[in-house]
């Protein structure tokens, strides 16, 4: 379960707000990308819509330490830290692929809810995918 998994993302200039860094927020998007590869996005969203659940973001914490800008290729790395029964933890970190500086640390957790948003235990299906790697 330990494994990172690396994600490239370039920057382009519809990411940077005025001053020509990423705009804070875009991370998230990006770290949602990175979650996809972890978890296997067509046949993970498939089975998990066949079981009539799905993940949302319960907390996410990010820590901004230096900012990409217009051009940079960076590499999300993340690592599932850890899991519940009802809960993934995330550590995703970002590093500018150029010179590897770490650029944002991040932490977000999931959890599994069915149709009605009422909490579940995380399908067996994902507890596999994950101790696959």
């Amino acid at each position: 379960m330990s494994r990172t998994h690396c994600h490239p993302v370039r920057i382009y200039y519809e990411d940077t707000d005025h001053s020509g860094v990423v705009y804070h927020a875009n991370y998230l998007k990006y770290f949602e990308r990175a979650r996809e590869h972890v978890l296997g996005p067509e046949e993970l969203v498939r089975l998990l819509t066949e079981q009539g659940v799905g993940f949302v973001v319960y907390k996410a914490a990010l820590t901004y330490r230096q900012g990409a800008v217009f051009g940079d290729v960076i590499e999300i790395r993340t690592t599932v830290k850890s899991e519940s029964a009802y809960r993934l933890t995330f550590q995703q970190n970002v590093y500018r692929q150029r010179d590897d500086e770490l650029l944002v640390e991040g932490q977000v957790e999931l959890v599994c809810v069915d149709a009605d948003k009422e909490l579940v235990p995380l399908p067996e299906v994902v507890v596999r995918r994950l101790a696959e790697g």
